[in-house]
């Protein structure tokens, strides 16, 4: 062999050999980034009308109890968990529906570790009337002033705007992307479970998985999701997309960014089984990519986000439609976007028909159905300024609203009514929609 091959083949294996310690140096310092060594004060998860996890984070490792009960002086119920941990995680089960229940957490045995009260409000019965209040945050991780300018303003209109007997807020969304820059640990604590830390400890919440978020292992690991329908819907035996119930509505978090890798195959499988099984009158889905948006992103460019908003538009939409989906919410794009009611519109914004567009009223929406009705028509907001506005054309037809500002949204749904606001980072409705079932000369079905 000559010179020139075997030095060839000696450039070679270095390089070979340079690949593989850069892939294990890149591994090493994803799961360090992925780790966090500090307090976590205590978030809640996996709700339902029976049930509320608790989760929390102690520097030392500890057998975590926690004490509950009908008043801050009444803490009667006690769980413990069964082995020293420091990423705590008890759950309480045999609640009673729409109640409050105060807890306490800590070290077990040791009734002063927390030193400070909080509660929380159980669901009310699956198929109950009662009424639902949630907010939105929409690509929220990031701790800088329009951050703090939108959870303020949100938090001034609820406290201004009190239901009697209820609670200012039932649940918690996201759209996704919940720790810029890339997902560590470290940044949840600082961008998210900082900023909204009273709120957290008192309101469940379900958040999206967005690209930011996958790009370290913490996601998983912070949050738990109901894997075996621990909270209404289908099980999906997986974290990645699931489905719960609130009251009257049906809500649906799907992840628009790993499940692409098998096509979407496996949780548009899921989904069809999960919104037939669905009784219930009102159907929200979630995810990060959205399907229509001409903000910071562009739904019409299968390259923009890897062809993820067109595989999204193409694949699962069709599904949520078929199925009587009222309200889609995502993110990614840093601004605020909403469609009028529209249907069957799954190619780019050039080939959407006059018939898609079941009403072009700018903020009122009526529907036949009460319940879920095949092909009635969905409104889709870009829900991704939480933090903070970009810049974008903002010209997509389907969109009856587009806003480059900061703000959040807060949706109420009473009975057959969902009335939406989004509340900019200035404490203004910079737009308010509404939905209102059961009119019977509603227009149905936009494919033609």
């Amino acid at each position: 062999m000559s010179l020139f091959f075997k030095t060839l083949r000696w450039l070679f294996g270095l390089f070979l050999l340079l690949l593989v310690l850069y892939g294990l140096g890149r591994l090493l310092h994803i799961a360090q980034d992925s780790l966090y060594i500090g307090e976590r004060a205590s978030y809640l998860q996996l709700a339902s009308h029976s049930q509320m996890t608790v989760r929390w984070q102690s520097i030392k490792s500890y057998q975590g109890e926690l004490r509950y009960g009908p008043s801050p002086d009444k803490l009667d119920g006690r769980v413990s968990e069964v082995r020293n941990t420091n990423l705590h995680e008890i759950t309480i089960r045999n609640l009673k529906a729409m109640t409050r229940y105060y807890y306490r957490y800590g070290i077990k045995g040791d009734d002063k570790s927390s030193g400070q009260t909080h509660w929380f409000v159980t669901s009310p019965e699956m198929g109950s009337e009662k009424s639902t209040r949630f907010w939105v945050l929409g690509d929220p991780g990031l701790a800088i002033p329009g951050q703090t300018k939108v959870r303020n303003a949100a938090l001034e209109w609820l406290k201004s705007n009190k239901r009697p007997g209820r609670a200012d807020l039932d649940i918690l969304l996201t759209t996704g992307d919940n720790a810029y820059k890339s997902g560590t640990n470290e940044e949840f604590q600082k961008h998210f479970f900082e900023p909204f830390k009273t709120i957290l400890s008192n309101v469940p919440v379900w958040p999206v998985f967005g690209n930011h978020d996958a790009r370290r292992w913490s996601f998983f690991r912070i949050f738990s999701f109901p894997t075996q329908g621990e909270a209404g819907g289908v099980p999906s035996g997986t974290e990645h997309y699931y489905s719960f119930d609130y009251g009257s509505v049906h809500f649906v978090v799907l992840d628009s960014h790993a499940s692409r890798w098998n096509n979407n195959r496996e949780m548009v499988k899921w989904l069809r089984k999960d919104l037939i099984a669905n009784r219930l009158p009102w159907v929200i889905s979630l995810f990060h990519h959205p399907p229509y948006s001409k903000g910071s992103h562009n739904s019409d460019s299968q390259r923009d986000s890897r062809g993820r908003m067109f595989e999204m538009r193409e694949n699962v939409l069709p599904v949520l439609e078929e199925h009587g989906v009222d309200l889609v919410l995502n993110g990614h794009s840093h601004m605020y976007e909403r469609s009028f009611l529209i249907d069957c519109h799954y190619g780019n914004s050039q080939s959407i028909k006059k018939s898609m567009i079941l009403s072009r009223n700018k903020q009122h929406y009526v529907k036949r159905s009460i319940g879920k009705g095949k092909h009635e028509g969905t409104i889709y907001a870009v829900v991704g300024s939480s933090a903070r506005a970009d810049h974008g054309p903002m010209d997509h037809p389907v969109m009856a609203e587009s806003l480059m500002e900061t703000g959040s949204l807060v949706v109420d749904v009473v009975r057959n009514r969902l009335d939406a606001r989004f509340i900019s980072g200035e404490g203004l409705i910079a737009d308010h929609f509404s939905i209102t079932k059961g009119v019977n000369n509603a227009t149905v079905n936009g494919c033609e």
